[in-house]
């Protein structure tokens, strides 16, 4: 995520991570709101900013941790969901080229171009799979994604067991990625 962010602020400023890091230690102010205020008023927002906030007053800790410790974390607690989470992984390399992205409670996949699903232990016995899909098709197994996923997913299908990431899900994945390049 701090590899994307980094990219993110030199394409949207034309500056390197270094050369703000070294103009905030000279001009910024020295709190939180008075940096993101200073910031703005130079056109770097959302995760540009956050990314420069991060670096002048540190890391949240799940920002520093691995992907692999992430999402240890997320099934720490629901250890029988983790086979899912598994599966799902190894199916998407059939799916096309997916970029993983581990956050402090779910998991992004995203096109070449943006998310097209999220991955999220919703309960200790549920795994989310939101979709982001204009036209989903019409199916009892697939709900409205709710805000809990963002706002990027349209639709959601729940996991329970590790059969129910079967062809029909599989397929959903495919049409969700496909329909997002």
């Amino acid at each position: 995520m701090r590899e994307w962010q980094v990219g993110l602020l030199e394409r949207s400023t034309g500056r390197s991570l270094e050369s703000w890091n070294a103009q905030i230690r000279r001009e910024a102010p020295e709190h939180e709101r008075g940096l993101r205020a200073w910031l703005g008023e130079r056109g770097v927002t959302g995760y540009s900013q956050m990314l420069l906030v991060h670096e002048r007053f540190g890391y949240p800790d799940f920002f520093t941790k691995t992907a692999d410790e992430l999402v240890a974390e997320q099934y720490a607690d629901r250890p029988a969901l983790r086979p899912i989470y598994d599966a799902l992984v190894a199916v998407l390399p059939e799916i096309g080229e997916v970029t993983i992205q581990t956050r402090k409670t779910y998991v992004s996949l995203l096109t070449p171009r943006r998310t097209f699903a999220v991955v999220a232990p919703a309960t200790r016995t549920r795994v989310d799979v939101g979709l982001r899909w204009a036209d989903p098709p019409d199916s009892p197994r697939l709900s409205a994604a709710g805000s809990r996923l963002g706002s990027q997913v349209t639709v959601k299908v729940g996991l329970h067991r590790l059969d129910d990431l079967d062809d029909e899900v599989i397929g959903w994945l495919r049409a969700a990625y496909d329909a997002n390049l």
